[in-house]
């Protein structure tokens, strides 16, 4: 599964279908964007072809990959996955493989 390079596990949200995000506020909070203020750089087995960004409402870029937008979860600790396959604002929040696909629930 993908972490970031400070060991926070990532997540992509089932409920949104293209690179446009869809949580926001309350949910942002809770699940806040992978966010960027240059391109993304692609480390272990992230395949650099899949990484991207999209621009959220506020201006702020998020990170994508494989199409998802990407997201923490806000209580978590490094190294941490409490939350994969949960039922959330409206979907189901995963953790991302390194092909782009969620893991197995």
């Amino acid at each position: 599964m993908l972490f970031d390079a400070s060991g926070q596990a990532i997540y992509l949200f089932d409920d949104e279908t293209s690179t446009k995000p869809t949580c926001y506020d309350e949910c942002a909070e809770a699940w806040p964007p992978v966010l960027t203020k240059s391109k993304p750089m692609a480390g272990g087995e992230v395949r650099p072809g899949l990484l991207g960004t999209t621009t959220r409402a506020d201006g702020s870029t998020q990170v994508t990959y494989a199409g998802h937008p990407l997201y923490f979860y806000a209580h978590e600790g490094k190294r941490q996955v409490l939350c994969h396959n949960i039922e959330e604002y409206g979907g189901l929040w995963l953790v991302v493989q390194p092909d782009g696909n969620p893991a197995p629930a």
